[in-house]
């Protein structure tokens, strides 16, 4: 039974959350949201343990299309960058300043950039391209991210600076269009450099708050130097290209780790 203890101690973890903002908040809805978010993770991890071979899949559908689809698009939150910015600077702890705090600001202490492998709904979309492993070596081009980082926040600051009238509005056209470029751009450089992750490594602005964080991460894959043989398949088969056979916090590309695991799944002498 030990090696279900992972997926009840997250779930308890998002339960804690769930009833500490239910309580605070005096809002039902929080208790339902991390609930179920926590239950999907941890059904992942379940399935994970069990040899699922769909078992990250799962958790990208559930999380995913329940974020895009039902907070997104039925109650018209914009759980994008700019929705952040948006409730940031109203001074409301709601709706994206929760979801950032908890998935991608102190989350990140405790599960790195899970949130990108697991639940992100732009990912769910990209991994389903043909090009996993990325092709070729990584490009020189991560500065792009801190462009749309700031143009995010621009905008949202360029609405208050004039102060435009039904911004709740606007910020939902923000979250359609928003989407639709994220996945435009995401396709295309995926094609352009045959990588399905190429958008996360160059573009993506969430990053900026994920990367840091994700450098103290308490979960992280580690090797066995005894085990392991240098054989680089784990090298060979990682989307972000994270040299996983270094156990410092300075390995080459550590904070972009997603815990996907496909290189624990593939080592042959389970090292990892």
């Amino acid at each position: 039974m030990k090696k279900y203890l992972l997926p009840v101690m997250m779930l308890l973890v998002f339960e804690t959350i769930a009833f500490l903002l239910w309580l605070t908040k005096d809002n039902l809805f929080y208790l339902f949201n991390f609930s179920y978010i926590g239950m999907a993770v941890s059904l992942g991890i379940f399935l994970y343990i069990r040899k699922n071979r769909f078992a990250r899949r799962v958790v990208q559908l559930l999380v995913g299309l329940y974020m895009l689809v039902y907070l997104g698009l039925i109650c018209q939150e914009n759980m994008q960058i700019e929705g952040f910015w948006y409730y940031l600077f109203t001074g409301v702890f709601e709706a994206a300043t929760i979801h950032y705090a908890v998935a991608k600001i102190f989350g990140p202490l405790l599960f790195g950039r899970g949130w990108c492998g697991y639940a992100c709904w732009t990912a769910m979309v990209l991994d389903f391209l043909p090009y996993r492993v990325p092709a070729g070596p990584r490009k020189k081009i991560g500065w792009i991210r801190y462009i749309a980082f700031f143009a995010s926040l621009g905008f949202v600051s360029a609405l208050f600076l004039m102060q435009v009238k039904n911004l709740e509005r606007i910020m939902f056209w923000a979250f359609i269009i928003g989407n639709g470029l994220y996945y435009a751009a995401g396709v295309a450089l995926a094609f352009l450099f045959k990588d399905n992750r190429a958008f996360c490594k160059y573009v993506c602005p969430v990053t900026v708050f994920l990367k840091p964080m994700s450098y103290f991460s308490l979960l992280r894959v580690k090797c066995d130097q005894d085990k392991c043989v240098s054989c680089g398949r784990c090298r060979r088969v990682c989307p972000m290209d994270v040299d996983v056979t270094d156990n410092s916090r300075k390995r080459k590309n550590g904070t972009e780790c997603i815990l996907c695991m496909e290189c624990v799944k593939n080592c042959p002498k389970n090292a990892l």
